[in-house]
């Protein structure tokens, strides 16, 4: 059993690794790498995008009025952000906030990877299309937001974007009523049986 204190040191390794990674051209435009934060025993850790500007400066996810709006999602769910975790696939922001290339996509990897076998959550609520695609490959969002699928014993979840509710008011309501199903998920799945090598969608909440 990993100690909380050796997934704390684990995990300041890593935020030091990520603080001078140079595997793509991102680190020439960047202010501040963002490396993520959060609690290391979440059982949730939540996956977004990219950095934008706010972020960029503070070096910490989802602090712009995203972030505001995914402090307000977690309060519905009587949670903090300190209870959970939070991290983007690509660490550093994209120049004029564009989307990511799939090599820097592909240059980050390996630390989202490192993250999640450290924090060893047991759901991953994936939010907007890029991080979908890691856990949900060849998947649309607009078909598969509000569904979960299980395997290796995680639980999967994919969401809307926070920044997306900004842009469109009429998703607010649907991105409020997937985070909803947060906690209900996690307590069905001490009952729901796993099944390998392909992941199920729960019942609960099939497409």
């Amino acid at each position: 059993m990993v100690t909380s204190r050796e997934k704390m040191s684990a995990l300041s390794e890593l935020y030091q690794e990520i603080a001078v990674c140079r595997r793509c051209d991102l680190f020439k435009s960047r202010t501040k790498a963002v490396p993520g934060e959060g609690s290391e025993n979440a059982e949730i850790m939540f996956i977004g995008e990219a950095p934008g500007w706010h972020e960029d400066q503070q070096g910490r996810p989802f602090v712009g009025p995203a972030g505001q709006y995914l402090d307000e999602l977690l309060a519905l769910i009587n949670l903090k952000r300190e209870q959970v975790y939070i991290a983007n696939v690509i660490k550093s922001r994209p120049p004029g906030n564009r989307d990511p290339l799939p090599t820097e996509i592909a240059a980050c990897h390996p630390w989202l990877d490192r993250q999640i076998e450290i924090i060893q959550p047991k759901m991953i609520v994936t939010l907007g299309r890029y991080s979908m695609a890691k856990f949900f490959p060849g998947k649309s969002i607009s078909k598969i937001h509000g569904t979960a699928q299980r395997q290796d014993d995680v639980i999967y979840f994919a969401m809307y974007h926070p920044a997306a509710a900004l842009h469109q008011g009429g998703l607010r309501g649907v991105i409020e009523e997937d985070m909803r199903k947060i906690p209900v998920l996690l307590a069905e799945a001490k009952n729901v049986a796993e099944v390998k090598p392909a992941p199920q969608q729960l019942n609960m909440f099939g497409s």
